[in-house]
């Protein structure tokens, strides 16, 4: 979901006229009118790096007084104030939910406004709506919904890009068809957790269109290749997704189902909604529908509160399921 954004916002650049500088290699010495940090709010690590680098930057700064630099994602939707404080050579922070702010916010600071702050507490425009720059000319990213209705321990996710938003499927269908148009073979569906998509959308006929009915209606459309998505939750992982995964074969055999642990203790002080047991009937319909599938997982280590023996547990999956990789 990060890189998508970095796509949108580089695309919003190109449409002002910026042309990309080389990727740098650090925060050295930099030559660039305008230098855009998309930030994560995942691990501590990344917050340290921003403020290493917006230190770094500082001297570039004062070589060019005309140089602007912006922060947005989601440590500035989380820090907002605190970066401007940390960092007073920051001209603009915008947030995770209004990625299209940032035009409007470049021309106040070129008319001489300092420090241009907006923050969005829900999401105004779906990024992919908004102009995009995609290195890789086969394959895409197109958002289905943003936020999500989970409340996981661990995860900010919720705080940071609001509850879930479902994006129109006519919106999402007619996205797609113009990139095919466009050259592209591969498109992933995005959602921080794309198999709860539709829970209050309902179809012309007035029946429900969840996650597996927009995955039929993508794969049909003419000229697609390979389509994929990430990622699904357990809890809400249904049937009629494995369905559509075996009538449609430009659906790739491949799934990233994230486990987080093995113990049944440890997901549930994780807030995770969901037992093992669960879980591995969804790894059983899979691979007896779907046998070439290759299964990638998420695995959190070392959560307080996890003993030896729910570390053990987590193991015993991991040599059950025999995961292509596990992060």
């Amino acid at each position: 979901m990060n890189e998508h954004d970095s796509q949108r916002i580089a695309g919003m650049l190109e449409s002002l006229d910026f042309k990309p500088s080389e990727r740098l290699n650090d925060f050295k010495d930099v030559n660039a009118d305008i230098v855009v940090i998309n930030t994560c709010a995942v691990r501590q690590n990344a917050a340290t790096r921003l403020y290493g680098n917006l230190g770094m930057l500082k001297k570039s700064k004062l070589k060019s007084k005309k140089m602007i630099i912006a922060v947005g994602g989601c440590l500035a939707q989380l820090d907002r104030e605190t970066i401007i404080k940390k960092a007073p050579w920051v001209d603009i922070v915008f947030g995770t939910n209004n990625l299209q702010s940032l035009p409007h916010l470049i021309k106040r600071v070129e008319n001489n406004e300092k420090n241009a702050v907006e923050i969005a507490e829900h999401l105004e425009v779906f990024p992919s709506s908004l102009p995009t720059h995609i290195a890789n000319p086969y394959s895409a990213y197109v958002t289905i919904s943003a936020g999500c209705d989970e409340n996981c321990t661990f995860c900010i996710v919720p705080q940071l890009r609001g509850r879930e938003q479902d994006r129109d499927p006519a919106d999402i269908i007619s996205e797609i068809q113009a990139l095919i148009q466009n050259g592209y073979k591969e498109i992933t569906l995005l959602g921080q957790n794309v198999n709860s998509y539709g829970k209050k959308l309902r179809d012309e006929n007035g029946k429900p269109y969840r996650f597996a009915n927009l995955l039929q209606d993508v794969a049909k459309i003419n000229g697609l290749k390979r389509l994929r998505y990430m990622s699904p939750h357990p809890a809400s992982f249904e049937d009629n997704v494995i369905d559509a995964m075996q009538a449609h074969p430009n659906i790739m055999p491949s799934i990233h189902l994230p486990l987080q642990s093995g113990s049944n203790k440890v997901l549930r002080d994780m807030k995770r909604s969901y037992k093992i047991s669960h879980y591995k009937k969804i790894i059983e319909k899979l691979k007896n529908s779907i046998p070439d599938i290759e299964i990638t997982t998420d695995i959190i280590v070392g959560f307080p509160t996890e003993t030896d023996e729910d570390f053990e547990e987590t193991l015993n999956i991991i040599r059950d399921v025999e995961f292509l990789s596990a992060y």
